[in-house]
């Protein structure tokens, strides 16, 4: 047998070694979605090195926090010229994403059995809340109400209180943007093998479901009995929150046996309890939060550094985006950050293109002459007017 060397891999991590290309440059994506999910999922492309062209010239603006690292063209579908425009695209891309309701690209000529036509290797995509079929296909939502439908909403929360609502990162960013990122992907690759276009259906209720996985085989048994009451619900006194003297908070995820011990000889509060036991649940909780509430969050941050007891500070999100680790990670970060997988060989890059109308570099690209372009694009997209987050309320 050959010796375990000659089988490490290649790509060995190596500052001295950094290439600045990133994996999907060369990936041409069209994108026609709009609000968060699609932006999102193309973004994440975009942050790894696709070019990702946005289609606008009407209809709701885009969310400028979701939109960097992409190029913008302002196209009316409604002239010749701007869909032949939008046709030439379509030859021109790998990937196409679309967020309209089931029926509507088939209206406008827009959808994949037409593409297809044009593209025969088109991966295109469609991502909706709840899917191409079923009864709820043609039904408006938003993130709050995919999270109802998949059971994610019905088991978040306190016992005795209403839902709590985890912003909109779960349905939005998790079942919405990166499930379509992720499908895009998967579709490319097979694409390798049969030189062939695929159609994908993603929709958010779909996500959130496969995100419920290991909680509904759990649901009515003593490991999640009901809302507030299941084991990862903050109902557990090994995994919660604790309020310190400066009312601010620390999370704790002592689950595992060793965790928990440390957690609690570090308060010197005598026999470790068996935790798992919720008979003890009461006075373990009662110990722990009169220990916590003796110092401020950051002095118990310091005390349990060097103590393996998953104890952290519960950060705000400015104090996130600005904490050691991920400055030492990927450098200064505001806003929604070009935080993507860390490869190896690759410099972490927090740069993104310039958020600008390219209508007119693009059609050029694309062989349209200066009059073509000024019947197939309406007015250059105004950036300056992206919806910004959040939304001004009074």
């Amino acid at each position: 047998m050959k010796s375990a060397e000659k089988f490490k891999p290649s790509l060995v991590s190596d500052e001295t070694q950094a290439i600045s290309c990133k994996p999907l440059e060369g990936l041409k994506v069209v994108d026609l979605t709009r609000h968060v999910p699609g932006p999102y999922g193309t973004m994440l492309l975009a942050d790894l090195g696709a070019d990702v062209v946005v289609v606008g010239g009407g209809g709701s603006p885009p969310v400028g926090e979701v939109s960097g690292g992409k190029r913008f063209v302002a196209l009316n579908l409604k002239s010749g010229v701007g869909r032949e425009a939008f046709y030439r695209l379509i030859q021109w891309a790998d990937v196409c994403i679309e967020g309209f309701r089931p029926g509507v690209t088939k209206r406008l000529g827009l959808d994949f059995e037409m593409l297809s036509q044009l593209n025969p290797k088109l991966i295109y995509c469609s991502l909706t809340g709840y899917g191409q079929s079923g009864p709820l296909s043609h039904a408006a939502g938003h993130d709050l109400n995919y999270l109802a439908i998949s059971g994610v909403l019905g088991s978040m929360g306190p016992r005795d209180g209403v839902p709590t609502v985890p912003l909109n990162l779960i349905a939005d960013m998790a079942g919405g943007g990166l499930l379509a990122a992720f499908g895009i992907l998967a579709a490319l690759h097979e694409r390798n093998t049969t030189g062939r276009g695929r159609y994908v259906d993603v929709a958010m209720v779909d996500g959130c479901l496969s995100f419920m996985g290991m909680h509904l085989s759990a649901w009515k048994t003593p490991a999640m009995p009901d809302r507030g009451l299941g084991l990862m619900s903050g109902a557990a006194p090994f995994y919660r929150c604790y309020v310190c003297a400066d009312g601010r908070y620390v999370a704790v995820g002592a689950i595992e046996p060793d965790f928990f011990a440390r957690l609690w000889h570090r308060f010197e509060l005598g026999n470790v309890p068996d935790h798992f036991d919720r008979g003890n649940w009461s006075n373990i909780e009662k110990a722990l939060s009169e220990s916590f509430v003796k110092d401020t969050r950051d002095n118990w941050v310091e005390k349990f550094a060097a103590i393996d007891a998953c104890v952290s500070p519960v950060l705000d999100p400015h104090e996130a985006v600005t904490s050691s680790h991920y400055v030492q990670r990927f450098g200064q970060t505001s806003s929604v950050s070009p935080v993507i997988p860390m490869f190896s060989n690759q410099v972490p890059d927090q740069t993104r293109k310039r958020m600008e109308d390219r209508t007119k570099d693009i059609l050029t690209e694309l062989g349209f002459s200066e009059e073509e372009i000024k019947c197939a694009a309406p007015a250059p997209a105004d950036l300056d007017k992206f919806l910004t987050w959040p939304p001004p309320l009074k």
